[in-house]
This record gives C-alpha cells, structure tokens and sequence, in this order.
C-alpha cells in the first residue's frame, strides 16, 4: 500500500508519503523513495508501477523549468505522463504463465508547489485526467488514500489552511503514522517536503524526528484535555 498526500496551509505546502513497496506477485514488501524535487519550489511523487513511475522521474527530473514555466501546470504533467502511461500500458503483458495474480498497478501521480506566489496541488490519475485541488487544501493518492482523506476529515477541524506551514508538516507527519499503525502495508521511514514561495526543503531523518516530538507533544495535549473534560463547568 502506498500513500502519498498533499496539505495546504495559510503560508506553505505540505507533500508527505510513506516508503513502503508492495509487491504482491512475488509476495514482497521494500522501502522506496517516493517523494522527488520537481525543480527548487516544488515536488512530487506518486503511487502504482514503479516502472512507470521511474521514467516519470527521467523526464520530471530534465524537465522541471518547462513544467513549471508553462502556462498551465496540470496541462504540462500531463502532455509528459500520459506517453508513458501509454507505452507501459501497451507493452503490458497480461497473462504470464505460472504467475496468479496479473494486472498492473494503477499509476497516480501528485504534484505540489510554487509558481512566484501561487501554490499548486494537481493530480494526474491512471487514465490521464487532471484534478486541482488548491481549494479544498488536501489531496492523497494511493492505496492508502481513502484512509488518508477520512483522517484529514476528522481533523478538519484544526482549521489547517488558516495555519502556519509548520502545523501542516505536524499533521501530515500525524496521519501516515496513524496509517503506519492501522495498516501493515503502510511504513516507514516517512518522507516529508515542506514548500513554501521561497522554496522546497525535504526534511532530513533527523528533522522527521523533529517532527515526531511536535506530534507526541500533540497526542500529550489532547489526553490532558480529555482528563480535564469534565472538570469545569457545563
């Protein structure tokens, strides 16, 4: 299972992923990076073929001014995936002799940044079909996605898109823990970017820990207002 998502925040972007590959033909499981640069303001990653997504970063990775410079960054992702998509899917050989399970993975990718002031969250999914999602501030691909979105709901609340880029690198860091621990196909390390208009910085293991204080300080804060729920006055 993988699961790669997108926050926005009042000031900045959050795109986090977990690393764990599955391979359910051979029955393996193995880290992988899944988060890459898109050029100095931006990153991407993505979930499904891993053949896919490896020429997709050929061509993202010589690519990155072109993407971002274009007049319209969702066109640009796609004019670039979609040949790939095709040639992966038309070259797929659907019945091999001695293997069970058959089919590929469904190839999604993520993509989030800057261009001057103005963030970006698109996604480009198995069929080639863009989705925008700078307005409702989250997106999240992947086997893991559902479980992501319903996590994101349920802290919906916090009111992350009116805080600090920080907060959003908590948060993020938060959900694919509690995916980690709900799902044994979801694991670490997890990767995590933060992208502000100033640039994007993907956070080293030692700031991934950082991180994990923040969060345990967090889940720390909620119990002691759950024992103190009932204390005061009606």
């Amino acid at each position: 299972m993988t699961v790669v998502l997108a926050l926005r925040c009042a000031n900045g972007l959050v795109l986090a992923s977990d690393s764990q590959i599955t391979d359910p033909g051979r029955g393996l499981t193995y880290p992988a990076q899944k988060l890459h640069p898109l050029g100095t303001h931006a990153a991407w990653g993505g979930s499904g073929s891993r053949a896919v997504l490896y020429d997709v970063e050929q061509v993202f990775t010589a690519e990155p001014d072109s993407i971002l410079q274009a007049d319209n960054i969702g066109h640009a992702l796609q004019a670039r995936i979609l040949p790939i998509l095709e040639h992966h899917y038309t070259s797929f050989i659907a019945d091999v002799p001695g293997q069970e399970k058959n089919g590929t993975p469904a190839t999604y990718v993520l993509a989030a940044g800057y261009v001057g002031d103005e963030p970006f969250i698109i996604d480009v999914d198995p069929h080639g079909l863009i989705g925008h999602h700078e307005e409702t501030g989250f997106q999240a691909v992947g086997s893991g996605a559902p479980m992501a979105q319903q996590a994101h709901a349920l802290l919906a609340h916090f009111r992350m898109a009116e805080r600090d880029v920080d907060y959003g690198v908590v948060v993020a860091l938060r959900v694919l823990d509690a995916l980690d621990a709900t799902s044994p196909s979801v694991g670490g390390p997890m990767d995590i970017c933060r992208i502000t208009p100033e640039g994007a910085e993907h956070l080293s293991p030692e700031k991934v820990k950082d991180v994990r204080v923040q969060v345990d300080r967090w889940v720390q804060l909620e119990h002691r207002a759950l024992d103190q729920l009932f204390d005061g006055p009606p």
